[in-house]
């Protein structure tokens, strides 16, 4: 059986990831099997009602930890057969089919132990069916309940992964919003940002505004702007200094010292 824990579905050499039984899914299938256990106490399965609460809890939970071993076990097994490793309803059917046998015997020798005696004939025939939908049913729904936590384990990890949209943008009055950022120019105590839509001015510093423009490529080309990669149409010199022409036609100059910088960024 290939390890593949602590990778995420579509990292695996395996085209579904149905198909796999990694750590995180025998974990959830053990944790799954003790509260079900424990259900089955609390109801008094399988004629345990008669049996004080500890011990019918006890040996429940521990029957239900058996069937999760032997159900992981016959799910790989049943993996094995032709057509099967890709088609994990089929395969969990198959799998609950092959654990019912032992299963039985398992709740047999639980009774057993619960009563002091066992009829064979008569207690598999009365016990199997029950035993046969359990495991049917169990088999069958945790490749389904494991492939949903894989999602939303990997959408979890996209959402983590993916960019926050700059903090700047959320400055932006309405009627800027969604527009991309061109440019943003010092303004006495104002910030006047060219965009897509149009300008308007804003209350903050450039120094703060370049902070929360992180995430979007550009740089300060001048003491008072602040250029966006994308926003600029032409690039040209005038009296020996650079200029940058905007998208909106509007010249952003470069200054001395931040000319290099953006030489070495393939600007100019």
């Amino acid at each position: 059986m290939t390890d593949t824990r602590g990778k995420v579905p579509g990292e695996t050499g395996d085209a579904s990831s149905l198909s796999q039984l990694d750590g995180g899914s025998v974990r959830r299938t053990l944790i799954g099997a003790v509260l079900i256990g424990a259900f089955l106490a609390i109801v008094g399965a399988f004629g345990t009602s008669h049996v004080p609460i500890a011990t019918r809890a006890g040996m429940l939970i521990a029957t239900a930890l058996i069937g999760a071993g032997t159900g992981m076990g016959a799910y790989v097994i049943a993996g094995k057969f032709p057509g099967l490793g890709q088609r994990p309803m089929a395969r969990g059917f198959v799998g609950g089919l092959l654990q019912s046998v032992p299963m039985t015997l398992v709740i047999m020798t639980m009774s057993w132990i619960s009563d002091g005696k066992i009829s064979m004939s008569g207690e598999f025939l009365e016990t199997y069916p029950l035993v046969l939908l359990v495991c049917l049913t169990m088999s069958v729904l945790a490749p389904a309940l494991n492939h949903q936590a894989k999602l939303v384990q990997l959408a979890r990890i996209v959402l983590q992964a993916k960019p926050t949209a700059p903090r700047f943008l959320d400055r932006l009055p309405m009627k800027l919003r969604g527009a991309d950022v061109w440019a943003v120019e010092a303004d006495d105590h104002y910030l006047r940002v060219h965009t897509s839509k149009g300008q308007d001015l804003i209350l903050l510093r450039l120094s703060d505004a370049m902070d929360e423009l992180t995430g979007l490529e550009g740089e300060q080309v001048h003491r008072s702007w602040w250029v966006a990669r994308d926003g600029v149409a032409d690039v040209a010199r005038s009296d020996g200094r650079a200029v940058l022409t905007l998208k909106n036609g509007v010249k952003a100059p470069v200054s001395r010292t931040y000319a290099r910088i953006i030489r070495e960024k393939g600007w100019l």
